[in-house]
């Protein structure tokens, strides 16, 4: 069992979570993931590892309450145990000097592309962070991105903070003005879809970090199971990020869609 040692409320449905986990925290990179359990009888959900302090031997995880499941978790409190806490899982991402990497989160997405940013700009490249969402109070760690980025740049639905547009008009308005090597994305499925789209027209290549259904995390189940390049790949193992431009997301969205009437 791990104990939560910190709690901080973002909004009313997103809560950060600092857990107990001191061999995950010294073995996790980015884009690693845990699988996290409440209860015995609980379901299994897949979490992006946002933060490690290997002293601390502590791991943070930003929780959005949409089901049954997440409400729960989201209930704990610092002193309260999650029963199981099973990492780190998926691929780490692949860091390296690429020159100008736009990183663009929505939403919860922000949290696990965090440790993205803060990577990539230790490697050396110019880093420009678009986050984006709805209203002002669901833009989380900004903060923390200004301290990794070269320009961190806010766009929400309804102009209340930063610029008023999609996360798209963000990352284009970027690419028009200077030569982009990379684009990472993470957040809703929609999201990635519509950035992979604006990406390939300007023919920069893109990374998305995908949120599928997951149970085992093993690749067992076949829960999280995607099209990338016309082949059936698992996000869990193969993933959890995969070259944007090659992803079947209308099938994605199709799978993710399974289970709406009972969240």
């Amino acid at each position: 069992m791990n104990k939560i040692v910190e709690k901080e409320h973002f909004s009313e449905k997103v809560v950060k979570l600092v857990v107990e986990a001191p061999l995950i925290a010294r073995a996790r990179k980015a884009g690693h993931f845990v699988i996290v359990r409440v209860g015995e009888k609980g379901e299994r959900i897949p979490l992006t590892i946002a933060e490690a302090d290997t002293q601390a031997g502590t791991i943070t995880l930003v929780v959005q309450a949409v089901g049954k499941s997440s409400a729960k978790l989201c209930a704990l409190n610092p002193g309260d145990y999650i029963t199981d806490v099973v990492g780190p899982l998926g691929k780490a991402t692949h860091i390296e000097h690429f020159g100008t990497v736009v990183c663009c989160g929505g939403g919860v997405g922000c949290a696990p592309l965090l440790p993205i940013v803060e990577a990539m700009k230790a490697a050396g490249n110019r880093v420009i962070t678009v986050l984006a969402a709805r209203t002002k109070e669901l833009i989380i760690l900004e903060e923390q991105m200004r301290k990794y980025s070269d320009e961190v740049i806010v766009m929400t639905d309804d102009g209340s903070y930063g610029h008023k547009g999609l996360v798209t008009q963000g990352v284009e308005e970027v690419i028009k003005r200077e030569k982009v090597d990379l684009c990472v994305t993470i957040g809703p499925a929609v999201m990635m879809k519509f950035v992979s789209l604006l990406t390939e027209k300007y023919h920069i290549p893109t990374v998305a970090s995908l949120n599928t259904i997951m149970v085992d995390g093993t690749g067992m189940c076949g829960a999280c199971r995607i099209t990338v390049g016309g082949k059936t790949r698992f996000v869990c193992i193969d993933g959890p990020e995969f070259d944007a431009h090659q992803v079947d997301f209308d099938e994605m969205l199709m799978r993710l869609s399974s289970y709406k009437d009972v969240e």
